[in-house]
């Protein structure tokens, strides 16, 4: 009996629910208003529980930050963090002295390996007019022979990420954008981190974004079937995948070795594709920590105790960099980096 293309329909969780090699997903999607001189929300943050504000109050969220939204410095170790920057900027540092500003179309892609602290803060640069920002953060899990190396991190810029457009027979437009893993022309983004599970091919990471135009139909090509696959439907009104109906805010869990049809329904869809042959090893996680046994977690927590993971070079918890610096990567090495505005 063969399998059927579409193994299962579900709501999304917060965070997303997604299938090994990957941990999960968080999709940030902020209208924050015009910035104060800090760099923070021109506006009152009344009735929000600083430091821990996820409420979406008007909109938007200050998450861990105090004066500019984000995440003060915070530890990982033994995965991956991928993290797409749709709209609005980040501004990163950590432990190991590196930094970087990087955002509208940027991936950062950053191996915690051993131990590393770091901060993601989002900078309304904007003064006079609204600073909206969305992005999706991806754990990606390491093999226990891999969870212990040195922490790395490589910049994606947008001009780098390719993208894929189509029409159907009736002239509707489907784009996909690929952060990792070729396309159908065979374009390709640079290659993930050296000892990322995405770094090997045959692995079969695939992470892109497909965006259907109102009732266009596009075919998603067969992968490796060895390999987990999954859509997330994030925006828009629905769309028949494999025939089966999929709403706005689920997932659907696919046959990676089979062709799936994917028509769309009114209005612009959104979809992101997560893909990769498992690592098929324990996963035994604690907050920022994700080992393979308990022994391990008890043991980063004793590291992350003993030294912080190198320590915290930067002038405060929540460093911002300047209002009019560019977008820009400073790695651990003394490399730098520098892209336009």
């Amino acid at each position: 009996m063969s399998k059927k293309p579409v193994l299962d329909v579900s709501p999304l969780t917060t965070p997303w629910q997604t299938l090994d090699p990957f941990l999960f997903c968080m999709h940030h999607d902020d209208a924050y208003p015009a910035g104060d001189a800090e760099m923070g929300p021109a506006e009152p943050l009344n009735g929000r529980m600083i430091g821990q504000d996820f409420s979406g109050k008007d909109g938007w969220s200050m998450y861990h930050g105090s004066t500019v939204p984000g995440f003060p410095q915070h530890p990982h170790r033994g995965f991956e963090t991928v993290t797409v920057a749709r709209r609005g900027f980040i501004d990163h540092a950590d432990s190991v002295g590196a930094s970087a500003r990087f955002g509208e179309g940027d991936l950062q892609w950053m191996t915690a390996g051993r131990g590393i602290v770091h901060s993601e803060m989002f900078p309304l640069r904007n003064r006079d007019e609204g600073n909206p920002t969305e992005l999706f953060q991806i754990w990606l899990n390491l093999p226990a022979a891999r969870k212990m190396v040195a922490p790395y991190f490589s910049m994606i810029w947008r001009d780098t990420v390719p993208t894929q457009t189509t029409r159907d027979g009736e002239g509707r437009e489907t784009t996909v954008v690929s952060y990792c893993g070729a396309l159908p022309s065979g374009d390709a983004p640079p290659t993930p981190p050296p000892d990322s599970w995405a770094a090997d091919a045959a692995n079969a990471v695939t992470i892109w974004t497909i965006k259907m135009a109102a009732g266009a139909q596009w075919t998603l090509p067969a992968s490796d079937p060895g390999a987990n696959r999954r859509v997330y439907l994030f925006r828009g009104a629905g769309v028949r995948v494999a025939g089966e109906e999929v709403g706005v805010r689920h997932a659907a869990t696919l046959d990676a070795g089979a062709a799936i049809s994917l028509e769309n329904g009114p209005g612009e869809a959104e979809l992101l594709l997560l893909q990769g042959r498992p690592i098929n090893e324990p996963v035994t996680q604690y907050g920022p920590f994700v080992m393979n046994t308990q022994e391990e977690i008890k043991q980063a927590f004793a590291d992350y105790r003993r030294d912080q993971f190198g320590g915290w070079q930067w002038p405060d918890d929540a460093p911002v960099h300047a209002r009019e610096a560019n977008r820009f990567a400073r790695h651990a090495d003394g490399k730098v980096e520098m892209q336009d505005a």
